[in-house]
């Protein structure tokens, strides 16, 4: 597992799927949240997503156009997915399901929140409570 010894999560900002979710739906009523928290967060740090995130935005839409072109308006970084992440995915998912989770929380939000930790970057997102949960250490900014 990697270590995390050093993490303050200051190298950007790994923008979570709810808050594109939100940016993209005038009706969402975290619309304008979303809208300057991604501006704000964009003018103190590198914003990123990773793979995981892509795709379940293509999920409803399919339309990787739209996709880019709002992730190219706060110039947000494209990130691999680092390896090391997967095995604290793992344990923060095995942890989850040992506490009695259900399948309800997809292991990709645990691929997220490992993500960041390992690649020392923060998450800004409305889910405080699932990324708190099992990633404490994270830097999270949220309602």
């Amino acid at each position: 597992m990697a270590s995390l010894i050093d993490y303050d999560g200051s190298a950007g900002i790994l923008v979570d799927t709810n808050i594109w979710v939100d940016t993209m739906d005038d009706d969402s009523g975290w619309h304008d949240w979303a809208i300057d928290q991604l501006q704000a967060c964009s003018e103190r740090a590198p914003l990123h997503v990773n793979v995981v995130i892509y795709a379940e935005l293509l999920v409803p839409r399919q339309d990787s156009t739209a996709i880019d072109d709002l992730l190219d308006v706060f110039e947000t970084r494209r990130s691999p997915l680092p390896w090391e992440a997967a095995s604290l995915a793992a344990a923060a998912y095995s942890l989850y399901r040992a506490r009695g989770g259900t399948r309800a929380r997809p292991l990709p939000d645990f691929f997220i929140g490992a993500h960041a930790a390992v690649a020392n970057l923060g998450v800004l997102t409305r889910d405080r409570a699932g990324y708190g949960t099992y990633f404490p250490r994270l830097r999270l900014i949220a309602p």
